[in-house]
This record gives C-alpha cells, sequence and structure tokens, in this order.
C-alpha cells in the first residue's frame, strides 16, 4: 500500500492567566512516506548497528524548510537535538513532490484550531486531493487533544500543577491513492489507543512505525480476495474492487438515503449529470466527504469531470467564486453567506436534508426521464438500511472484531444492493444512446438522440448532451468498453429487443407503442427500442419449437411492457437478482516488530509462505479466486525484489483471469530486470513469452487512437464525392449498407456531374427526418389497431384520396397496404405485400379528364383496388413493387433481411422526390429499386430442394458497414434447470466467428443476437471447441487459444503455450482436450489447470485440424492425414491419393466415419469425396464426385448423412452437397449462398447451419431429415 501521512499540530507558549481562547496557527510537524527501509541503508547506515533504521526517506522529493520550535519537554527532560530551547532554528523535512503542505493544516483544520479549556471526543474527516491530471489520492484525519500545561520540569522531574489545564488539537492525516476511509479511520483509532498513554517524546517514534506498518499492507487485486490485517486491538480489512472500473467502496453508501428523501436524491444526481456548480453543506466535516464520495459512486461509469473538493476550510470560500462546474462542500454556518453571494448554486443541506437553489428566479433542474425516475423511486422504496432489524434475532457477540465483521458483510450487501439500483438508473436514462452511435466514423448524431425522447424529457437531455461528463461516457461507448454499464444493458435485453436490434430499421413507432402513446401517455417506456423485423415470427416458429422441446426449459418471452405498481421497466429486474459473489479474506501475517530490512524481507516471505499455502488449497475450478492470489503473490514479490517469480505469478493470470492483468507494473518490471535476471528469464520460456508479449501489447497501446474525440453529426458545407458521401450518410444515421448508400448517390446525382451539392444534401436530411417525424404523430384509433401486428409501423400515409373501397388515406407498414378511412376512421385491407400478383398505372375517367391511380391486383380478392393517386402515382408504383419484390425475395431466400433492405429502399426514394421535386425525380428513384430491378433483370428462382430444406437466413454483420466473412461457427446445447437469476441463462447458443477476432453470439432458441462485441484479440479465428458447457476455447491465428465463460460471456482466460497460429481443437474425455498448430506441434490439455499435460511435433506440411477418435488422434495437414498415439508415436500416414500427387492441391478436410471404419477426405481445389477403408488406407475405394464444385472447403457428419460446404464455378458460388453414407450418392445439391460456403455445424442433429465467405457473409439454418 502507498500511503504518505502526514501529522499536524501546534503549541502555545503562553504564560499567565489566559483571558480567552484564541486561534492558532497550525504548522506540519512530521511527514512519513514509503519507503521507510531500503536494502542500501543496511550497507549504508547499519555498520556498527543491530538492524537498519525503522525510516528512510525517499530521495526523490522536494525539500520543505519549516520552522522549529522547541518542545515543551521529551522523555529524559532533556532539549530535543537541533535547537536551542525556545529558540526557532530551521529543519529540512523531505516530501513527496505532490503534496501541497501549505493547504494540507487547513484542511485537517477546516474550521481552524482553538486552545480548549477542557477534553474533547476525537474528531475524524475525510479529505480528497485531485492533480492537475485528475488523479486523485484520499486522506483521513483525526483530531485529538492533548494538556499544553503540564506543569513543566525541572532537573530532569516532572512538576505537577494543580492550575486549570488548557488542550490543543493534534491532527493525523492519513493519505492514500486508494479510499479506503473506513479502513484509514480504524487505524488512526488503533493508534490513538497507544498515542494517548504515551509520553510527547515518543509520539514521533510511534507515528514512523505506524506509518512503516501501513507500508507493507498491499491492496488486494480486483475480485473477491479482501486483505485483512491486524493493528492492534482490531482488525482491519481492505475491500477489494468488484472489477478494473470500479474504485473500491470503503464506506457506507446508504448514509445519503438516511440524509435525503429519494427525490431528493435524483435532484443532486441530476445536478452532477448536467454539471451544476453544487456545494454542500454540514455541521460534520466528515459527512462533507462521505456524501460527495457516493454521489460519485452513484453515477458511476459517468466520471466526474470537474474541481471536486468535498472539504473547504474556512480560508477556502473564495474557490466557491469559480466560474466553472465543481463540487465542494464547507460548514454549515457559511450556508446564508454563500448563497447571498453567489447565484447559480445548488445548495444542498445534508444536516436537514433540503436540496435548493441559490439563483433569485428560484429552483430550476430539470426532472430525470420519468420512466427511469418511477423505476429508481420504487427500487429505494424496497431498501433495507436498518441493521439492527436484520440482527435483532442474533445473539450478542463477545469478540469485538466477530462484531465488526458481521456489520462489513451486512454493509457490503446493502452497498451491492444500492450500487445496483443507481447503475440502473444511469442504464435507464442513457440505454438508447447506442441507437445514435456510429462507430465507424466516431460520431454521435445528438439531434437525432433528442428528437426522440419524450418531450417531458428534453429539458433533461437538453442540458445533458453539451456535458463534459457525457461527452467522456459516449467516448467509453464508441471504444466498446465492457463496463458495468454495458453488462447491464446488455443482460437486461428483453428477447423482444433483441429482435428488433436484429434489423436496421428506419425507426418508427409500432403499433404496440402507439397504442401506449394514445392511451396512457403517463406509463409509456422511453421511445423506440428499435425497429421491427419483418416476418421473423413466420420464419422463426417452426424452427424454435422442436429445437426447444428437445434441449429447453419453456421460456416467457418478455415483451418488454410497463407493470404498474412494480419497476416500470420489466426488464430491469433481471440485473438486480444477480447473486453476490462470495468473499474470501487473506489475513496478512503479524507486522515485524523493529522495521528493519531483513525483518521485513522476513515479513514478504512469510506473506508468500501463506500465499503459496493459500493458491495449493483453490480449486482450479475456482480461477477468479486463484487469479487473486496470484496477482498478490506477484505483487509481494515485486516489493521483495524477486522479479522473476512476481513474473511467474502474473503469466499466471492468463490462464486463471486475464481481466486484471496489471500491464503497466508488469512492463514496468520488465524494465526494472537486471541483466543477469534478464539472461534468466531468457532461459525460462514462460516468462520469455510473458515479456514478449508485454512488450508488443504496450508498443500497441502506445500506438493506439481509441480515446479520439467523439463528433457530433454536422451537415456537409462542401461538395461531396462518393466516398465522403457514404461516410456524411453514415454519420448521419440514415442508412450504414454501403451499396445502398451507392445506389442513393447514383440516384443524387442522375444527368450532373457526380458530386452532391451540400445543400441538396441538407434538404434531402431534412425531408427524412421531417417525414420521420411524422410518423410519430400518427393517431390510429383502437378499431384500426387491433387488425395490426403489434411490431408493425407506419412508414408511409398518402394524402386523401378516392379508391375502389371508399376515400381515405392508403397507409403502408412493413407487411401491407390498408386504407385509412375518412370521416369515421376505419380500417380496410388493401393487401399484403406477399399477396400482390400485378402492380400497375392506370387512369381512371373523371368527367373529361382521366386522373392518374394505381391498380393492385391480389391472389385472394377478384376484384383490383384502384386507388386516384394522382401526382403520387408514379413514386407509389415504385415503392409498392419494391415491397412487393423485397417480400418475395424474403420469402423464397427466407432471409428477412430483404424485407428490411427492400423498405428502406422504398423511404429513400420517397425521400429522393421530395427533395429533388423536379422531372426527373421519378427516374432518379428508380435507381434505388434494387430489388425490383433484380426481378426483371435476373430472376432469382430458389430451387425447389433448396427452398424447401432451408428454415431461415440470418446476418451476423448486421450492426457493420458491409458483410464480414463467417470463418467459423460453433453450436452449444443448452441446459436444463439454468435460472435466469444466475449468470447467463439455458439457451442454446451459435457462436459466430466473423473476421478480426470479432465473435458474435445468438440465441438459438429464437435466433436472437445475444452478443454482438466480444472480441478475441485482433486476428482471424481458425476454430472453436466448446468444453464441458461452461466454457468456449478459440484458437487464433495469433497463437493463442482464447476461453471464453458461457455464463459471464466474457473472455478473460488465455492459453499462451503455442508458437504459430492455432488451427484445430479437439475433445477427448471431458478433462482433456487436444489443440493444434500449424508449425505441427500438438498438445494435450488439462481441461481443469489448463495445464499442458503433453506436446509433440509432427513433420507436414500445415497442420489444420485434429480429432480424437477410438483412443488416438487423427490429424489433417495439406500434403497427408496422420494418425498418432496420444504419446506422438505415428502410426499410420495417408497422403493424398495417387491421381492428384503433383498438382498444387492440397487435403481441406477430413472425417471420421468410426461406425463404418471409414475416412472421407476432401480437397481444396477439386470437386470430389474420397472414401478411405481404414483397414486399408493405401488408395480410396470410393470416390464422389460432386456436381458443379470447384472444391471443398468443410465437411460434417449428421445422421447418416455427410453435409459437404464449398464452392461452385457458376454464379451461385456457395453450395452445400448432402451426401448418403450408404449409396455414396449426392442425395441434394443445396444452394446455400452468394459466396463459398466457409463453416458448417451441426445443432442437435436437427439443423445444419452453415456460414459464408465475404460476399454473402450470411448464416443459413437447414432442416435435417
Amino acid at each position: 500500500m502507498i500511503s504518505c501521512n502526514v501529522s499536524s499540530s501546534c503549541q502555545s507558549h503562553q504564560q499567565g492567566k489566559i483571558k480567552e481562547l484564541p486561534l492558532l496557527e497550525t504548522e506540519v510537524l512530521q511527514v512519513h512516506a514509503p519507503p521507510f527501509v531500503t536494502k542500501e541503508s543496511v550497507s549504508n547506515e547499519t555498520k556498527g548497528q543491530g538492524h537498519a533504521p525503522a525510516f528512510t526517506r525517499i530521495q526523490r522529493r522536494r525539500s520543505f524548510i519549516k520552522k522549529k520550535r522547541g518542545r515543551p519537554g521529551t522523555a529524559n527532560g532533556e532539549v530535543a537535538k537541533g535547537s536551542d530551547g525556545w529558540g526557532g532554528t530551521t529543519e529540512d523535512i523531505s516530501v513527496p513532490k505532490d503534496l501541497d503542505l501549505i493547504a494540507l493544516p487547513q484542511l485537517c483544520f477546516p474550521g481552524g484550531l482553538q486552545i480548549a479549556s477542557e477534553q474533547r471526543e476525537d474528531s475524524y474527516h475525510y479529505l480528497v486531493f485531485t492533480d492537475v491530471f485528475g488523479n486523485r489520492t484520499h486522506a483521513v484525519v483525526v483530531q485529538y487533544y492533548r494538556p499544553i500545561q503540564d506543569g513543566g520540569h525541572q532537573n530532569g522531574h516532572r512538576l505537577s500543577s494543580k492550575s486549570s489545564r488548557l488542550y490543543t488539537a493534534y491532527g493525523i492525516c492519513v493519505i492514500s491513492k486508494y479510499p479506503y476511509y473506513n479502513a484509514l479511520r480504524d487505524c488512526l483509532s488503533c493508534l490513538l489507543s497507544q498515542l494517548k498513554p504515551s509520553w510527547m517524546g515518543d509520539f514521533e517514534e510511534r507515528v514512523k512505525e505506524f506509518s512503516a506498518k501501513l507500508a507493507l499492507v498491499p491492496i488486494p487485486p480486483p475480485g473477491q480476495l479482501h486483505v485483512v490485517f491486524s493493528l492492534r486491538p482490531l482488525q482491519i480489512g481492505l475491500p477489494s474492487r468488484e472489477d478494473k472500473d470500479r474504485p473500491a467502496v470503503d464506506l457506507d453508501l446508504h448514509l445519503p438515503f438516511l440524509c435525503f428523501r429519494p427525490r431528493q436524491l435524483l435532484q443532486i444526481i441530476t445536478s452532477l449529470l448536467t454539471e451544476q456548480r453544487v456545494v454542500l453543506f454540514s455541521c460534520d466535516w466528515a459527512r462533507l466527504t462521505l456524501l460527495a464520495e457516493s454521489l460519485m459512486l452513484f453515477i458511476h461509469p459517468l466520471v466526474w469531470q470537474h474541481p471536486f473538493v468535498p472539504v473547504l476550510s474556512s480560508q477556502m470560500l473564495d474557490f466557491l467564486m469559480a466560474p466553472t462546474a465543481y463540487l465542494m462542500g464547507c460548514h454549515l454556518h457559511h450556508y446564508e453567506e454563500v448563497a447571498a453571494e453567489t447565484d447559480d448554486l445548488i445548495l444542498v443541506n445534508i444536516d436537514d436534508g433540503i436540496v435548493s437553489s441559490s439563483s433569485s428566479d428560484g429552483f430550476d433542474l430539470p426532472d430525470v426521464p420519468l420512466a427511469a425516475r418511477e423505476c429508481f423511486l420504487t427500487r429505494a422504496e424496497g431498501l433495507q438500511m436498518h441493521y439492527d432489524l436484520d440482527v435483532c434475532h442474533l445473539g450478542s457477540s463477545t469478540d469485538v472484531n466477530d462484531q465488526r465483521a458481521q456489520r462489513r458483510q451486512w454493509q457490503r450487501k446493502l452497498n451491492t444492493h444500492i450500487q445496483n439500483i443507481t447503475l440502473e438508473l444511469i442504464v435507464n436514462i442513457f440505454r438508447e444512446v447506442h441507437h445514435h452511435l456510429n462507430y465507424e466514423h466516431r460520431v454521435f448524431n445528438s439531434e437525432e438522440f433528442f428528437r426522440s425522447r419524450e418531450p417531458a424529457d428534453q429539458p433533461f437531455f437538453k442540458k445533458v448532451l453539451d456535458t463534459h461528463i457525457f461527452h467522456s461516457f459516449l467516448r467509453d461507448r464508441l471504444n466498446r468498453k465492457m463496463d458495468a454499464f454495458a453488462r447491464m444493458e446488455l443482460s437486461t435485453r428483453t428477447e423482444t429487443y433483441r429482435l428488433k436490434s436484429m434489423t436496421e430499421s428506419p425507426r418508427r413507432p409500432t403499433m404496440q407503442e402507439l397504442a401506449r402513446k394514445y392511451t396512457s401517455p403517463e406509463s409509456r417506456l422511453s421511445k423506440r427500442l428499435g425497429a421491427s423485423l419483418p416476418n421473423l415470427g413466420e420464419g422463426v416458429g417452426s424452427l424454435v419449437g422442436p429445437l426447444m422441446q428437445n434441449s429447453l426449459k419453456k421460456i416467457q418471452v418478455d415483451s418488454g411492457r410497463w407493470t404498474a405498481g412494480v419497476c416500470r421497466f420489466r426488464w430491469t429486474a433481471v440485473g438486480l437478482k444477480s447473486p453476490q459473489k462470495p468473499v474470501r479474506c487473506f489475513k496478512l501475517p503479524e507486522f515485524p516488530p523493529p522495521l528493519a530490512y531483513h525483518y521485513v524481507q522476513n515479513y514478504y516471505q512469510e506473506m508468500i509462505t501463506l500465499l503459496d499455502k493459500a493458491i495449493s488449497g483453490v480449486a482450479f475450478e475456482d480461477s477468479s479466486l486463484l487469479a487473486c492470489y496470484h496477482y498478490l503473490r506477484g505483487f509481494v514479490n515485486t516489493v521483495a525484489g524477486k522479479r522473476l517469480d512476481a513474473l511467474e505469478d502474473f503469466q499466471n493470470l492468463y490462464k486463471t483471469d486475464t481481466d486484471i492483468f496489471p500491464g503497466e507494473l508488469v512492463n514496468a518490471l520488465v524494465d526494472s530486470l537486471q541483466d543477469g535476471e534478464r539472461a534468466q528469464a531468457n532461459r525460462r520460456t514462460e516468462i520469455k513469452r510473458l515479456i514478449s508479449r508485454v512488450k508488443k501489447d504496450h508498443e500497441r497501446e502506445r500506438t493506439c487512437h481509441d480515446d479520439e474525440a467523439v463528433k457530433r453529426f454536422q451537415l456537409p458545407k462542401k461538395h461531396m464525392q462518393l466516398e465522403d458521401f457514404v461516410r456524411h450518410v453514415q454519420e448521419s444515421g440514415i442508412v450504414k449498407d454501403q451499396g445502398t448508400i451507392h445506389r442513393l448517390f447514383e440516384a443524387l446525382t442522375v444527368g450532373q456531374q457526380k458530386q452532391v451539392d451540400p445543400e441538396l444534401f441538407r434538404v434531402f436530411y431534412t425531408f427524412w427526418k421531417e417525414t420521420e417525424a411524422e410518423a410519430q404523430e400518427v393517431a390510429l384509433p383502437a378499431s384500426v389497431l387491433e387488425h395490426l401486428e403489434a411490431n408493425e409501423c407506419v412508414f408511409k400515409l398518402s394524402s386523401s384520396v378516392k379508391t375502389s373501397h371508399g376515400v381515405g388515406k392508403i397507409a403502408m407498414t412493413q407487411r401491407r397496404l390498408f386504407l385509412l378511412t375518412v370521416g369515421r376512421p376505419g380500417y380496410v385491407e388493401i393487401t399484403k405485400f406477399r399477396d400482390i400478383e400485378e402492380v400497375k398505372i392506370s387512369s381512371a375517367p373523371f368527367l373529361l379528364l382521366r386522373i392518374p391511380s394505381l391498380k393492385i391486383k391480389t391472389t385472394l380478392r377478384k376484384e383490383t383496388f384502384e386507388v386516384n393517386l394522382k401526382s403520387e402515382v408514379d413514386l407509389w408504383h415504385l415503392m409498392v413493387k419494391e415491397m412487393w419484390a423485397g417480400r418475395k425475395m424474403a420469402d423464397d431466400h427466407k432471409d428477412p433481411q430483404y424485407m428490411q433492405q427492400a423498405l428502406t429502399n422504398a423511404l429513400l426514394m420517397d425521400a429522393v422526390v421530395g427533395c429533388l421535386q423536379s422531372q426527373k425525380a421519378i427516374f432518379a428513384a428508380t435507381k434505388l429499386a434494387h430489388f425490383d430491378r433484380m426481378k426483371l433483370e435476373v430472376p432469382m428462382m430458389v430451387p425447389k430442394t433448396t427452398s424447401e430444406t432451408l428454415k431461415h437466413k440470418i446476418n451476423p454483420s448486421l450492426d457493420r458497414t458491409s458483410p464480414q466473412a463467417v470463418d467459423v461457427l460453433l453450436y452449444t446445447p443448452g441446459q436444463l434447470g439454468v435460472s435466469f437469476d444466475t449468470e447467463g441463462d439455458g439457451n442454446p447458443k451459435l457462436w459466430c466467428a466473423l473476421s478480426d477476432g470479432k465473435v458474435v453470439v445468438f440465441d438459438a432458441a429464437s435466433w436472437s443476437m445475444q452478443q454482438s462485441q466480444l472480441q478475441v484479440g485482433s486476428s482471424q479465428v481458425n476454430c472453436m471447441l466448446g468444453v464441458d458447457r461452461q466454457q468456449v476455447w478459440i484458437g487464433s491465428q495469433d497463437s493463442v487459444i482464447y476461453i471464453i465463460s458461457t455464463r459471464s460471456m466474457s473472455c478473460n482466460k488465455q492459453l499462451t503455450d503455442h508458437r504459430s497460429e492455432v488451427t484445430g481443437l479437439a475433445l477427448g474425455d471431458p478433462k482433456v482436450a487436444y489443440s493444434c498448430s500449424a508449425e505441427g506441434t500438438v498438445m494435450t490439455w488439462d481441461v481443469s489447470t489448463l495445464q499442458v499435460r503433453k506436446q509433440f511435433r509432427l513433420s507436414c506440411d500445415r497442420l489444420q485440424s485434429v480429432q480424437l477418435c477410438s483412443g488416438t488422434l487423427w490429424c489433417c495437414a495439406r500434403d497427408c492425414i496422420m494418425e498418432v498415439w496420444k504419446n506422438g508415436t505415428l502410426t499410420r500416414r495417408i497422403s493424398l491419393p495417387e491421381q492428384l500427387r503433383g498438382s498444387p492441391t492440397a487435403f481441406s478436410s477430413f472425417l471420421l466415419y468410426q461406425e463404418k471404419e471409414q475416412l472421407w477426405t476432401a480437397c481444396i481445389d477439386v470437386g470430389e469425396l474420397c472414401v478411405w477403408h481404414l483397414a486399408e488406407p493405401s488408395k480410396p475405394f470410393q470416390r464422389i464426385q460432386l456436381p458443379d464444385c470447384a472444391g471443398v472447403t468443410c465437411l460434417i457428419k449428421v445422421k447418416n448423412q455427410i453435409w459437404v460446404g464449398g464452392r461452385s464455378s457458376g454464379k451461385s458460388r456457395g453450395k452445400i452437397y448432402v451426401v448418403d453414407t450408404q449409396r455414396h450418392t449426392v442425395e441434394k445439391e443445396l444452394v446455400a449462398h452468394t459466396d463459398c460456403v466457409q463453416a458448417l455445424c451441426s445443432a442437435e442433429d436437427r439443423y445444419v447451419l452453415s456460414g459464408a465467405a465475404r460476399e454473402d457473409g450470411k448464416i443459413a439454418i437447414w432442416k435435417v431429415e
């Protein structure tokens, strides 16, 4: 523990009778800061002594010259050395360079130092110091009184005095980098129990010894391990941080709830989020910092960016005149003065529980958004904050330390509950921010976000959106930081919310939301949670049923509705039910009495021995606790000078918990290695590998630009070529897909130079937003809403027109066209897009005129629907035809995204026609008729076999600007009996590896995207393996095996033993796994300990995969397939078939058919399968030709079929062949994708999933017969 300890006091030298008790000037008497003992002190300062002195000062400090006054008396009555009686001399005190000793005395005695005529109680308060970089240090101060009229001394003997005594305060301040307020207060309490009965002459030595002891205490790492040490008579506990992004919590977070009602707390939180000037007041100095620090934790992960001075002394009140936002605190008796002198302050009276303003205009704070506010109020009402009520059934403990431990446990539980409630508040306020972020260009569309808020909530966001605190929050979101906010936001999404986010729809309110809007405005959830998924339910329904019946408990899909009387967000309830992780405590050894160097080293060695014992007693399954012990031992080894042992401990964090890996510390440790140590490190493989990795990571972080500024969307001011146009459209949030934007560019530049004028872009953008705003105001009566599905949105509404079914407005949703009749509003169904048979422009007679009309013929009605759209007819004709074509393609290809893209195209047509307002507008809009043109130019008839076998398609690259290749697929089955109250859930999952180490996870019960932000390194993923249902192993091109927990969905373990890219993974028995790398190394892993049991190397050309069959390993390389014993002994080697030798081809995959003792192989550039007898593997006995196949990439066995993924030489490049294993014939030829099939996996032998290369980038779900 790094700490700086400061003591301050003042002494009076008055003679005679004192008439009044004046305020005195304070001064610093002592400064003690680590390191207190060094190795050099042994040789330099202990010659002729038994041990090194207890206190040595570090040299990297500035000097502080203070006036040294004589002391009233020392232990032996002599004058202190270095002074001449009461005369003044100077003393050079070495202090830490960032400690301001001028301001410190004022803060230690913020109310001034005054002589007292009677003994007063000890008083504690807390301080926070902030440097110019915003780094905070924390302090605890104790004031205690000692008599200053002791009667004096004569000839070394103390004289007694019956006269009245006077008392002065001494202050002791302990400063730490960490906010351990309760622990440091307890430490000072223990110190006072020793100081009070002692002589003043012992004062300095006792404080030195106390400071040196604290410097020996290590800070616990993030996680579940707390550190406990004995400082007689108490046992002191240091709680750990919950994770690396959160500070340690060592204060009582329920104190603000005792001082204020929840509504007032919301006002204070609003003051912080809107960056007001906030002043706390209290008669108790301690309350100021405790309340201020609690508020900082309440707004986490948002970070206060402005001055933070919870305690201002009387001499510092001028700080309140600062023009910037701040959070400061001062004594309550300054309240009237501060309120009168300064305007626009938020005044927080802690003692009376009042929040007010100093402004003459009164209190003008916006309310927290309604939904988040009511949820917070409901949660806060349920808090159980009375300790005595919770323990009234327990007996009295006779051990004070047991009582304290019991209270700490209760407080920790309550703190966790409060942190969850306040984090939920922040999540509910800012949940929808990510909808308006463009990650590629780091843009936040603040105007669109603001307009999408409820009118009553807009005043709040108007102030928040321009704050520094929100800007920092946006930067973390754009960096995809996986902090507490991101974890809760992800874990509390409903299934409906996930399904909506599966498409990139233009934002419109659904019918369900409109119904709430116009029936109960006060009970509305926040605005649009994303767009609906066209026809997903129809495509998924038949798939979900049998899959869930086979492997899952039934799951009630939540609609995300409000629940009256409870928390308004039904999804947030899940986030607060996560069980509290059990806490372990590590008890430090007793502190050594004389703090000499060799005693300190012995102390460190004793601590290391205890940690060795603790590590040996932890099961490897409890890897997070094991990581904490390794971290702590590594830290102790570091301070003990055992650098190589420390590096070995930190290396172990890769296999236990990389989240707590101390990168900066390890990098500094590596830099400090001596030549001899570096030579030893090079001989130790693990440490050498760690050093190399740390240096690479450090260099990458140094060149990384994750902290770029966040840009706000702005309309362009210059003419735009295609590249600039793409960027501006993506930044605007209108559409992400590059192909669609290219077609939009063509539409806006028809018949002119290929660049877009900024004025045209402004008009287009404005029209788009106005159309979007009009959709928000569509008021449909309940009699109409009941005909529509809950997730339908009205995207286009015509003017009033005459139709063959009466007068009204034509409304277009993503599913249908209907007539909204005028007068008495009514609903007349026109058609669903899938039922359209013909759409054409015609003309209807009216007197002597012919009025342009649109005729729509459907398969469900004999009569043709006709509508006189007049000037709108051409646009509606284009839009309806595009929606019809998109619906047909979506149904034929079982891909709902086609319908979504058609909808986007239709709305872009509307915007283009609206902004161009010229003769060429309709012609320009035809450039966006993508699916209608595809239907006319290249009729994409899906073969009957493909259509019958294909069930559904999903797009893992939906939130990206262009498709990404699906490199690997893995299906993990569900777990029966897993509750939603625990981490994770019991649903089966589909894991999809995309380029650059990105892994997307789908819930395989509904095919909704569950995780889109998992990152495993930055290289391509080669293989994945499910291990014991708790882990997924991922082999990467960067030679690392990444391990993801299926419960927490986080990647916090890595296996770094391979020297080249990991190409294959296989599972043996439940405790053994196998991996191989490209250069031929095969490793056997103990799954429970993550240790390498055995490894060997094969001689081959790029080892590509490994499988276990009948106790032997089968390894596939480019030039051969090998069977080896588990010890690495080669038993047989199968080379390429004779007819392929000498050609540039190579094995791509193989499959062992154990029941028939057959080996099936495929090659990269050959359209055939070879079947070998294992008993006679000299040549294949059967060659199966695959029609129209240019090469095979993957093979899997499903029931009695072999599914083959490859590429064809034709236009439809991705094909799947289903081969009968009995007759060795191709049963089915499936036109799967528009690019090569790269991955296949089976879902419990009921479905096969295929993934395609970059040009297609989708996943197809196939039915197995």
